[in-house]
């Protein structure tokens, strides 16, 4: 029998890099949320509530993009989950740096830029997310 490369497309993500990935949902979700928020009640703390999630979840998105490029680089770039879930948090990074930037600025001047960033990125990340955790699957971790 021939000898195939699917082993390294079946082996389950490290526990870490699961909870890395999984830290960045909630908090760019929150971020979402705060902006949400402050565009119903232009409260100012709503944003600075948003701001410090965003730069929270680019902490876990930029930990969890290095831990994808190694996986990625392992599996040489082949086609697969490591190589999506590497491309989507880099566009996530991206994105969730473009909105703390956009955040960086008054409370009234990010409207109605941030919210819509923020949405655009949660998804992202949710999308990584659920490409990254779907290779955790009981019994074939090795």
């Amino acid at each position: 029998m021939a000898a195939s490369d699917d082993r390294l497309f079946t082996r389950a993500i490290h526990p870490l890099h699961a909870a890395l990935l999984a830290g960045a949902v909630p908090l760019f979700l929150g971020g979402l949320l705060s902006d949400l928020a402050y565009g119903n009640s232009a409260e100012m703390q709503w944003s600075n509530f948003a701001a410090w999630l965003i730069a929270g979840a680019m902490v876990f998105t930029g930990f969890a993009l290095l831990w994808a490029f190694i996986a990625a680089i392992r599996v040489r770039f082949r086609a697969g989950w490591p190589l999506w879930c590497f491309l989507l948090l880099l566009a996530a990074f991206v994105l969730g740096l473009v909105d703390s930037f956009v955040h960086a600025r008054d409370a009234w001047g990010i409207m109605p830029a941030a919210p819509i960033l923020s949405a655009i990125v949660t998804l992202v990340i949710l999308l990584a997310a659920m490409i990254g955790l779907a290779s955790l699957r009981a019994g074939e971790a090795k």
